[in-house]
C-alpha cells in the first residue's frame, strides 16, 4: 500500500536494474565510491543492497578508488592548475583513502607540475605590476598561490623577477 504523497511505490527498482544503471553511470566517466553510493541511494535502494552492489562494481572493475584518485589528481593539476594541497583536500572531501591520495599525488608528473607552478606564479606576478608596495604585492601573490593549493616551500623557493631592484623601488 502506498501513502498519498509518499515517494515509496510498489514498482521499486530491483537490484539488477540498479546494477545496470550503475554500470552505465560508471562507464560514462570514472566515479568515486561515494558518488556511486549516492546514486544508488537516489534510486531508492536500502543500505544492504547498496553495499552489495558496490562490492560487485568493485569486483567487476567498474569502481576503482586508486584509479579514480590518479585521474582526478592529474586532471585537476593539468586542466585547472591546482596544487597538491588543494587536490589532497578535494580527494579527502570525496572520502578517498589516504593511501590512494598519496599514490595519486606521487603519480603526478613533477616537471609538468613545476611548469604549471612557474606559469601561474609568473602570470600572477605580472598581473600585480601596478601594485607599488613590494610587500603588498608579494603578499597578494603568495596568497593567490596558497589558494591554488601550492605548497609553502615551493612558493618560498620562487625567485621574484627583478628582485635585486625590488628593494630600491620600495624605498
Amino acid at each position: 500500500m502506498t501513502l498519498p504523497g509518499s515517494s515509496y511505490s510498489k514498482s521499486r527498482i530491483t537490484s539488477e536494474q540498479a546494477l545496470q544503471k550503475l554500470k552505465h553511470y560508471c562507464g560514462y566517466r570514472e566515479r568515486s565510491h561515494a558518488e556511486a553510493r549516492q546514486k544508488l541511494y537516489s534510486l531508492g535502494l536500502f543500505k544492504t543492497e547498496v553495499e552489495g552492489l558496490i562490492s560487485r562494481l568493485i569486483e567487476e572493475e567498474y569502481l576503482n578508488e586508486e584509479r579514480y584518485a590518479r585521474l582526478f589528481a592529474s586532471g585537476k593539476s593539468r586542466i585547472k592548475g591546482w596544487g597538491k594541497q588543494k587536490i589532497r583536500h578535494a580527494l579527502r572531501q570525496e572520502r578517498i583513502s589516504e593511501y590512494c591520495i598519496i599514490k595519486a599525488l606521487k603519480a603526478l608528473d613533477e616537471t609538468e607540475y613545476a611548469d604549471s607552478f612557474r606559469r601561474q606564479a609568473g602570470k600572477k606576478w605580472d598581473a600585480l605590476r601596478s601594485e607599488k608596495n613590494i610587500f603588498v604585492k608579494k603578499n597578494k601573490w603568495q596568497q593567490y598561490l596558497l589558494q591554488r593549493g601550492f605548497e609553502p616551500a615551493l612558493i618560498k623557493s620562487w625567485s621574484f623577477p627583478g628582485e635585486n631592484n625590488a628593494g630600491t623601488a620600495a624605498d
